[in-house]
């Protein structure tokens, strides 16, 4: 009896069977990399469409309602929800006014390339609300945010930037020059 199950089995069959175990594997592996990669885009739209309600809900000058949506966004490390928050927190809109929240927020948005982030981070530590009073480190995000800054916008940063530059000794300057070429953004996600 067994001699007629080997006569029976083609030589090659033990050969390909590992392959076609391997062939399953891949194309399940495909599925499954297909549909993480679906749930991870449906998770981005999902957050892009609260990022706008938040936006709008702002506009609209509901505060309290785009910081509910905002504060959840900006923990996740969305960089733009972390600006929105910042100003809110900054300025006391929707929120209570915390300069110290207010730098914290701008920070975590600044150190991933938000450029009016890091303006804003800037002009705290010029005027030394929130943080202590750095000039040096107010004029790295200075020239940081003008460097990175919309077309638009460009030149009223350059002009604030300038100004904070005037109260610096020429060592100050080196300092932030170097502080600025130094830094790299970092992603939270």
């Amino acid at each position: 009896m067994s001699s007629a199950r080997t006569t029976n089995l083609d030589p090659l069959s033990a050969l390909r069977r590992p392959w076609s175990t391997v062939a399953r594997l891949q194309r399940i592996l495909c599925v499954v990399v297909g549909v993480a990669a679906l749930l991870l885009s449906a998770a981005g739209l999902a957050e892009a469409a609260s990022f706008r309600q938040g936006a709008s809900a702002f506009s609209r000058q509901d505060y309290v309602s785009a910081s509910r949506i905002f504060i959840p966004l900006a923990e996740q490390g969305n960089p733009a929800a972390q600006s929105y928050l910042g100003f809110m927190f900054e300025t006391g809109r929707g929120v209570p006014q915390n300069y110290t929240e207010a730098a914290m927020w701008y920070r975590r948005a600044a150190e991933q390339g938000d450029s009016l982030a890091q303006y804003s981070l800037g002009l705290l530590y010029d005027k030394g609300f929130g943080v202590p009073r750095d000039i040096v480190e107010a004029s790295k995000w200075l020239n940081l945010s003008t460097a990175a800054s919309p077309r638009a916008a460009r030149e009223a940063r350059a002009r604030i930037r300038d100004a904070v530059t005037t109260k610096m000794t020429r060592g100050e300057l080196a300092q932030a020059r170097l502080r600025a070429l130094e830094w790299a953004p970092s992603r939270e996600r």
